[in-house]
């Protein structure tokens, strides 16, 4: 099989095309020929470095993928053959990733897919579990997301036309929320309201707390926030009584400040989100419900869902790679196979 392979961090130059043969699955494990990897900023993060090899001498890239189950090992049900499925976390403390024509992932790290795409299997790993996390986190929001769960709320997603700020204005949409998000031009503004943004505002243009309050007088319940150090201001002057402003990423050095006073009164909550430390029983949640939404056709992909796509071969997962850390707007997958598996 080819898989993109890299035995010392660096670049995207460290990746190379190379020939392994087809794992065999071990208990508790199944064989997935992959369809098409996401590729993920952790993804770029793992591989970076100074030269020195991955944990395990060599790493095939990739958290997230979807294909179709090829084998199963022992104790795992072998109707699941020939199953739709989509993985998350496969390289997450293991050298086989998704970035490959076939993959080992752990039985417990594979979703059924069903009939959606499997281009939409394979954006759902950290964008969306990420985005869960942040929509349920907060004291005054539930920690399970359906159809109607987040009538009553207003969700700020700042920076909705990122990977992460899609998949929350597409699930906090799906829940029924009013869905505000920020943006920072005209085309990134059209990418959120395709997403399905109720409101947008670029905040180049636009006072945000100005345009917030239009909307919600009261402040807003959740704020999905990319970054962090930046808009502590913003998020202190919006933000409602019992809110929740959940932090998944930073834009500068990390330092944060906090204008404490005006969280204070709100009962508001900081909360800091890496979706690889989520509890087990908050993982398990998100992934059944992104896996409800997406069979619910909750979940699109492609520009008329505000998430353009970007495919490159498995060949080219060096150029993927380096897409991702040019900050391409979107989602980048590689293409694993020349042709998708067929069940």
């Amino acid at each position: 099989m080819k898989a993109a392979v890299y035995t010392r961090t660096g670049d995207p130059g460290v990746l190379e095309l190379a020939d392994q043969p087809i794992p065999e699955p071990e208990a508790g494990e199944v064989l997935v020929r992959m369809a098409f990897a996401g590729v993920n900023p952790t993804d770029v993060k793992s591989r970076s470095g100074d030269g020195s090899p991955p944990p395990y001498g060599w790493q095939i890239p990739g958290q997230d993928g979807a294909g179709v189950i090829e084998a199963t090992g022992h104790g795992v049900d072998s109707t699941l053959v020939g199953e739709r499925v989509w993985v998350w976390e496969a390289a997450g403390t293991r050298p086989w990733g998704t970035a490959a024509e076939y993959t080992l992932v752990p039985s417990r790290q594979i979703v059924l897919l069903g009939p959606a795409p499997f281009e939409v299997g394979a954006v759902l790993g950290i964008p969306f579990l990420t985005a869960h996390r942040c929509l349920t986190v907060g004291e005054m929001v539930p920690r399970h997301l359906d159809l109607g769960s987040l009538a009553d709320h207003v969700v700020l997603v700042q920076g909705g036309a990122g990977a992460v700020g899609n998949a929350a204005i597409q699930l906090a949409r799906w829940a029924e929320a009013t869905v505000i998000a920020t943006v920072s031009s005209s085309e990134k503004a059209q990418l959120a309201a395709a997403a399905g943004a109720s409101h947008v505002i670029n905040y180049r243009q636009q006072d945000v707390v100005a345009e917030v309050k239009k909307i919600a007088p009261h402040g807003v319940d959740t704020i999905v926030e990319v970054a962090g150090d930046q808009n502590a201001p913003i998020d202190a002057q919006v933000i409602g009584h019992g809110g929740v402003v959940s932090v998944y990423s930073y834009r500068g050095d990390g330092e944060l400040s906090l204008p404490g006073t005006r969280f204070m009164s709100p009962n508001a909550r900081w909360q800091f989100v890496s979706v690889f430390q989520v509890p087990a029983t908050a993982k398990a949640q998100a992934v059944q419900d992104v896996a409800t939404a997406a069979t619910q056709g909750g979940v699109r992909v492609g520009a008329d869902a505000g998430l353009p796509l970007h495919f490159y071969p498995l060949a080219e997962a060096a150029d993927a790679h380096a897409a991702v850390e040019a900050s391409a707007v979107g989602k980048v997958l590689i293409s694993t196979s020349q042709e998708e598996p067929a069940p």
